[in-house]
């Protein structure tokens, strides 16, 4: 066993790359609040804990007969690396897409003008756009999806052995493809608001051409707002339900 010592740290380091290239862009453990010391103790804890596991795993297992030369030993970090975060950015989609439709969400409900603290990235947000990314966020860590989310990197390994080359074209199609699914899935969860906002722009317009003397805007802002909370308090449950079922279909089946 002390023997295998060198053997196995080198393979824990490959299973480093992929695990810890997941949760770089993985929502939540990627986000600028996280200090990068915890990020690096929770990669590191987590590869450790499925060492065991892997090296028993086919498609993880070392070879007997291929020793680790530094150019494959290279060769094997970029391709465990590109592989970790492809799957780590494809589970990011989905937030992005919730932010993005969450944005447009706040501009027709009129609230788009107040400003607020972002909640994954660094550009600032309007107010409600933060808080429902952290509550998706948050979701994904209440429901146990993280733990999942771990648990099918580790799944990839039968799929994606070390030492096959991932394909980046092959990549960047999964990404896209998990962009439009993502997109899909964020316009359901937020068409009610979306759908308000449309009636209700069309509505003002057609009173503002009616009745140009009335400034509709000034008037309608306020309705608009408490329309748009109104509408918000009674189906946000609904919407994050929505969110959090497609994502963990994708999770779960994908």
């Amino acid at each position: 066993m002390i023997e295998q010592l060198p053997e196995i740290l080198l393979w824990s380091f490959l299973y480093f790359c992929r695990i810890g290239g997941m949760l770089m862009v993985f929502p939540g453990f990627s986000s600028v609040r996280v200090p990068v010391f915890v990020r690096l103790m929770l990669a590191i804890g987590t590869t450790f804990a499925l060492t065991p596991l892997l090296l028993h795993m086919p498609g993880a297992a070392p070879p007997a007969d291929a020793p680790l030369t530094p150019p494959r030993l290279l060769a094997l970090v970029w391709q465990e690396l590109l592989k970790g975060v492809a799957l780590g950015l494809m589970a990011r989609m989905f937030v992005l897409a919730l932010e993005f439709l969450a944005t447009a969400l706040t501009q027709f409900i009129g609230l788009g003008n107040f400003p607020g603290m972002p909640a994954e990235g660094q550009e600032p947000t309007p107010a409600l756009v933060s808080l429902i990314t952290l509550t998706a966020v948050t979701l994904i860590f209440v429901t146990g999806l993280h733990g999942q989310a771990i648990a099918a990197v580790a799944a990839t390994y039968t799929t994606l052995p070390i030492g096959t080359p991932g394909q980046p074209v092959q990549f960047l199609e999964g990404i896209v493809a998990r962009l439009a699914q993502a997109t899909f899935l964020a316009l359901q969860a937020t068409a009610p608001f979306l759908v308000y906002g449309v009636v209700v722009n069309l509505a003002i317009g057609l009173v503002n051409r009616m009745v140009p003397q009335i400034p509709a805007y000034f008037i309608s802002l306020p309705l608009i707002i408490v329309g748009g909370l109104l509408l918000l308090f009674f189906m946000l449950g609904d919407m994050f339900a929505v969110f959090m079922d497609g994502f963990a279909d994708w999770l779960l089946d994908g």
